[in-house]
């Protein structure tokens, strides 16, 4: 039970969102981050911005050569989107195993993005997927990479007056592409994920969650893996350990996952 005070506003458009928020208001889109955080006062913010029914942050397209998710879309829309489905099958499947049907019913990728738990699923996929992040804020909107967004432990490039309003995808003719975790089997949270995609060309891009404080880009084992060696996973990084795991039986998950992924685009 939330027992602190807080202010309650919703937001009328993505404009009126960023004015609130430069006033010291924390982003509320379908809650399943930001609410569990601050039962555990790990977040107290005096005020929470409602942006969850701004049809302006929803929605999937083809823009180009991109595909553009909206970051107020669900998890669950992503799930069974016939275009997530067509262009980004990794993001399609690696969706329907978040959470349950509550979660992904509520739950939305921009939220789950700019939350940065180091276990949660998206962090890995956008990141193998080469994705960019729009944010914005007073000043107007910036694009980030999924590869720089993310920067510690619950820690983002997102400034605390932004607002994430799109994730877009290039469309990769010819790619392959898997999102493998071992899962917690109460909340499904990753353990250990591992998104890869491999183009056409056979250049590969590899990454994880629940490996480390953050999420990242394994270029080391993708250079390994480009010359045909045996890639050893999370090399000169970080692990986490805690009641879950161990910073050794993580890094064997790490591993075995890696090689599951590999099975899978190969």
């Amino acid at each position: 039970m939330i027992t602190y005070p807080f202010q309650y506003k919703r937001a009328n458009s993505v404009a009126d969102a960023v004015a609130l928020l430069a006033d010291g208001g924390k982003a509320l889109s379908g809650g399943h981050s930001l609410i569990p955080a601050m039962k555990l006062r790990l977040n107290a913010p005096d005020t929470l911005v409602d942006v969850g029914r701004l049809e302006e942050l929803k929605g999937i397209s083809v823009d180009g050569n991109e595909l553009v998710i909206g970051a107020g879309t669900t998890h669950g829309a992503i799930a069974s989107s016939p275009l997530v489905q067509q262009h980004l099958p990794m993001f399609a499947d690696g969706a329907s195993h978040i959470g349950d049907p509550a979660v992904r019913n509520r739950g939305t990728i921009g939220g789950s993005l700019a939350h940065a738990d180091p276990s949660a699923d998206w962090p890995a996929m956008v990141i193998a997927a080469d994705a960019t992040l729009v944010l914005q804020g007073p000043s107007g909107s910036r694009s980030v990479k999924a590869e720089q967004f993310f920067t510690g432990l619950f820690s983002t490039a997102l400034h605390e007056n932004e607002l994430i309003t799109q994730v877009r995808v290039p469309i990769q003719a010819g790619a392959k592409m898997t999102y493998q975790k071992f899962s917690q089997p109460a909340s499904r949270y990753a353990i250990v994920g591992c998104a890869v995609v491999k183009q056409a060309d056979g250049s590969l891009r590899v990454a994880f969650s629940g490996v480390s404080e953050a999420p990242f880009r394994d270029k080391a084992a993708e250079e390994k893996l480009k010359a045909g060696q045996e890639a050893d996973a999370a090399t000169g990084v970080s692990i986490m350990s805690d009641h879950y795991a161990s910073e050794e039986y993580r890094k064997h998950l790490a591993n075995v996952y890696l090689k599951r992924a590999m099975q899978a685009v190969n």
